[in-house]
């Protein structure tokens, strides 16, 4: 049957009995199919809903026949779903069994009690087997002892049986007892009359048959048996025939003890216990020992895994181990390095970087992207034009979500191209292109930006949002110092420089929808781009006029922007 892992706002996997989720008891009572079960999740991910409303609803099962399953499963009694079914469940009392199976135990002690386990098993199964054997040997040496009585008496029996000589067979046995063992000795003639017996009042009487026999086997002219004695002894029989020229002229019985193997199996299994007890403590300590070995990494594992949730992603588990806790301990490290420097990245450069970007700081993140240096680069500012009385007129929650979204738009199009924001001032942004990463085409890469990022905004401002209308764009390329720059307690990486500044004095010169270039970056893009000129521009902090160009359209497109050229030279 198909498992099924999330079901139902109403049950949870919590600390209760039955621990049979909702759709599963409706599966095991054939209420729903899979199918329908199915159906009804993919409907309870979409809306969050009750499983069992839901069935309802899509008329999978009938309210009456879930609450009949609820009741069999969690034996509780139920009137209607609306009720508060999960938290009668949880306050359900526990059986001992499942009280039990919640009781928290180190791992060294499951080790333990799994090794101890095993061990007992394993003895036990040993010493059943080591005792049987004995018991089987003992028992063949004892049928040994009897089979060399027996014959040592039916030879030296046929004479005496032939003449009758009841006084040399008695003389023959008289000494039987005196064997280890052997209980008794018995000649009988072919009526069964007793003629020689260690017991000499049983002389003459006939001898009984046994009821009790039990595993009568013969072997040549040996037949053995064992029975018990009346008082409570376990014997060994073995008879044999006496016979004189191929006629029978009796008989001879031989009982041996068979107690002494009861007696012996009791020392060897005493033995057994005594070794077991030993074996199992050696086991229990060899079970602490390697558990305490496992427990300990784990233990580490834990402290670095709260370590990193505290924010010190360079903590490091120093564990050095041939097998899969050392994997998962250079797993974890590998982990909060990974970590580390992700943090460093969000601490450093912020969330503007683009992947290449990225790819920089990653490969060497506090070293030389982080100096001073002089580099060529392309310069994207946009500002909002009339920004102070856009905001004048609108509340304060109304002019954030404004520039919020302009933001949002502007950083897209900036790093989808190759960029990275270097900084948000108030309702300005600025791009930069060619840093830290070298882009023979960053001009072209700016213009596109600038291009595709005016086609959106204008597109939304419309309809949407005013502010997004009214945006302005200045680029300039040249020579520029990139590098970390600050104090102590503050510092950011930026660029500066008259590229920089020119390109905030061109943005202060164009329209709301407009793109302007400098001379600079038109030489880098002439090919590519639709211009027209604008009278020179005298900016401040700059002596001469700066020639500045409206990029029209661009010729090459980019990423789909042919759209985007039509209505960008329409404006």
């Amino acid at each position: 049957m198909k498992t099924i892992d999330a079901f139902t706002n109403i049950f949870r996997k919590t600390d209760y009995e039955s621990k049979l989720l909702l759709g599963e008891a409706l599966l095991k009572d054939k209420v729903i199919t899979v199918s329908q079960l199915q159906k009804a999740l993919d409907i309870q991910r979409l809306n969050q809903e009750k499983l069992g409303k839901i069935l309802i609803d899509q008329a999978f099962a009938k309210e009456t026949d879930i609450i009949k399953t609820i009741e069999k499963q969690y034996g509780i009694e139920v009137s209607s779903l609306s009720e508060d079914i999960e938290d009668r469940i949880k306050r359900k009392p526990l059986s001992w069994r499942h009280k039990f199976s919640n009781l928290r135990m180190p791992i060294s002690v499951k080790f333990a009690i799994s090794i101890t386990f095993a061990i007992w098993l394993t003895v036990l199964i040993l010493s059943f087997i080591i005792l049987q054997r004995q018991k089987e040997v003992l028992y063949q040496q004892t049928l040994k002892v009897g089979k060399i009585s027996l014959n040592y008496f039916s030879n030296s029996a046929t004479i005496p049986l032939v003449s009758d000589d009841t006084l040399k067979l008695n003389t023959l046995i008289k000494e039987a007892t005196s064997v280890e063992g052997l209980l008794y000795a018995i000649i009988v003639d072919r009526d069964q009359v007793v003629k020689a017996h260690t017991d000499p009042d049983k002389i003459g009487s006939t001898l009984p048959s046994l009821e009790n026999a039990e595993g009568k086997t013969t072997e040549d002219s040996i037949t053995y048996y064992n029975y018990h004695s009346p008082s409570g002894k376990n014997i060994l029989n073995v008879s044999q025939p006496v016979t004189f020229k191929d006629k029978v002229l009796g008989a001879v019985n031989v009982g041996v003890s068979l107690d002494f193997i009861r007696e012996q199996t009791r020392k060897a299994t005493k033995s057994l216990i005594i070794l077991s007890l030993l074996i199992i403590i050696l086991g229990i300590s060899t079970a602490i020992f390697f558990g305490i070995g496992f427990s300990r990494p784990i233990y580490q594992l834990v402290m670095a895994a709260k370590e990193i949730a505290k924010g010190n992603y360079e903590f490091k588990i120093d564990l050095i181990r041939r097998d899969e806790l050392g994997d998962l301990a250079s797993a974890f490290n590998y982990m909060s390095h990974e970590l580390w420097k992700k943090f460093l990245i969000t601490k450093s450069f912020g969330r503007y970087v683009s992947p290449e970007v990225l790819d920089i700081i990653l490969a060497n993140p506090e070293e030389s992207w982080l100096k001073g240096a002089h580099t060529e680069a392309t310069i994207l500012f946009a500002d909002v034009r009339g920004f102070t009385q856009f905001a004048e007129k609108r509340e304060p929650e109304e002019v954030v979500d404004s520039l919020n979204e302009y933001f949002r738009i502007a950083t897209r199009h900036i790093l989808e191209h190759g960029g990275y924001i270097d900084k948000f001032v108030g309702d300005a942004v600025l791009g930069v292109f060619c840093i830290p990463i070298f882009e023979e085409d960053h001009a072209e890469r700016a213009v596109n930006a600038a291009m595709g990022m005016q086609w959106e905004l204008t597109s939304n401002g419309r309809s949407q949002n005013p502010l997004l209308a009214r945006i302005g764009i200045g680029i300039n390329s040249g020579r520029i110092v990139a590098g970390n720059l600050g104090s102590d307690t503050k510092i950011e990486y930026t660029v500066i420089g008259d590229t920089v500044n020119i390109a905030s004095r061109i943005t202060d010169i164009a329209g709301p929808g407009k793109v302007l270039i400098s001379k600079n970056t038109l030489d880098l893009v002439a090919d590519l781009v639709t211009t027209t000129t604008i009278p020179a521009q005298k900016v401040k902090g700059i002596s001469d006029p700066v020639e500045v160009y409206q990029v029209l359209r661009v010729n090459k497109p980019d990423d789909g922007n042919e759209e985007k050229n039509h209505e960008n030279a329409k404006r």
